[in-house]
């Protein structure tokens, strides 16, 4: 494992089989409903009365608004200056809803990684995200392929 921190890493800084937790976040009814009511406007995201008469029996969270809380807790803590984006999702899935005042933590395994054949510059890695509620329970899992600059070309 190495020393340096994520935000500083080069492709060469990253070995399979890492794993971080990084910082958590709290979500309010609030905020659920002010996100559904502009961008999911399911009676489960914006209707108390009606959510609770679903199989989820409270307001759960958009899963759109879940992927966006681990965008910023996997920009704010795992992603640095050698990130270039990402080439795609194999994975996103909600295994278990999000409810107000739940409290979601970021985590991130390095599951593999090779050297772009077409731009020697970059180098993937796919990586698993979750966030996990304080119930241990996974609310959001990703695996993106993150596209990240080599030290040799970085370099040059």
């Amino acid at each position: 494992m190495s020393d340096v921190p994520c935000k500083e890493r080069f492709y060469e800084d990253f070995s399979v089989g890492e794993f971080f937790e990084f910082s958590s976040t709290h979500i309010t009814e609030e905020q659920m409903v002010a996100f559904a009511t502009q961008f999911d406007p399911q009676r489960f995201h914006i209707d108390a009365e009606a959510a609770s008469e679903t199989i989820y029996g409270a307001l759960i969270a958009s899963g759109w608004h879940t992927g966006s809380l681990m965008m910023k807790l996997l920009a704010q803590d795992f992603l640095g200056t050698h990130s270039v984006g990402a080439a795609g999702l194999s994975e996103l899935s909600w295994p278990n809803p999000v409810y107000a005042n739940d409290q979601l933590t970021l985590t991130v395994e390095i599951l593999s990684k090779r050297r772009s054949n077409s731009k020697p510059n970059l180098g993937l890695i796919e990586i698993r995200n979750q966030l996990v509620n304080q119930n241990g329970l996974v609310a959001l899992q990703a695996v993106p392929t993150m596209l990240i600059s080599t030290r040799e070309q970085s370099a040059n």
